[in-house]
């Protein structure tokens, strides 16, 4: 469903519509260029490039774009310093934590200021602390740029983050329902 969504793979039937545009009616090449525009990625395997460190990794999304590199490497090392990295910038990810590797994955998702965040099990392999967090830090960059994030997860603890939660089983969903008791989020940190 999250690759559908992300307009990674085409649906069988139906129609994918995002910001009043059809995802799945769009061509390769538009839907590239939608995908760039509108959207981030936050993976449960990272997916970081090893042979580039945390400065590198952060601004792929920027050079995709076309933005010179003085630019993207300040961008990346200001969203770095945001997630508690600004000490690990030159690192690459044989040399992080999974807990630092995913903040970097986060960093990357979110320094292009996308539309939409999508996050598979984000959490999945980091501990309980660790997973707080990387939820607060997500959320809180949510509310502060106006971007909607999409969790896939099947951990019901990190719904408690959510304002809508949607039950999927079997490919099939089963309720929808509004989050009555979102957790928390300290918003009085500086996000910039």
């Amino acid at each position: 469903l999250l690759n559908m969504l992300a307009g990674l793979e085409k649906p069988t039937k139906g129609d994918i519509i995002i910001n009043n545009v059809n995802v799945a009616k769009l061509s390769e090449g538009k839907l590239a260029s939608f995908r760039q525009e509108n959207t981030g990625f936050v993976f449960q395997s990272y997916n970081l490039i090893n042979q580039f460190n945390a400065i590198e990794n952060v601004g792929l999304p920027l050079m995709f774009k076309g933005i010179p590199r003085s630019k993207r490497d300040k961008l990346a090392k200001k969203m770095l310093k945001l997630v508690g990295l600004g000490t690990r910038m030159g690192h690459r990810p044989n040399q992080m934590s999974g807990g630092q590797q995913q903040r970097v994955g986060i960093a990357r998702a979110f320094v292009a200021k996308p539309k939409l965040v999508f996050a598979d099990e984000p959490t999945g392999n980091l501990d309980t602390k660790t997973t707080d967090e990387v939820m607060r830090l997500m959320v809180r960059m949510c509310r502060k740029y106006g971007i909607t994030l999409i969790i896939v997860t099947h951990d019901l603890e990190i719904a408690r983050y959510t304002d809508r939660i949607v039950h999927i089983i079997d490919g099939e969903i089963t309720s929808i329902e509004n989050n009555e008791s979102v957790c928390p989020v300290d918003d009085s940190t500086e996000i910039v």
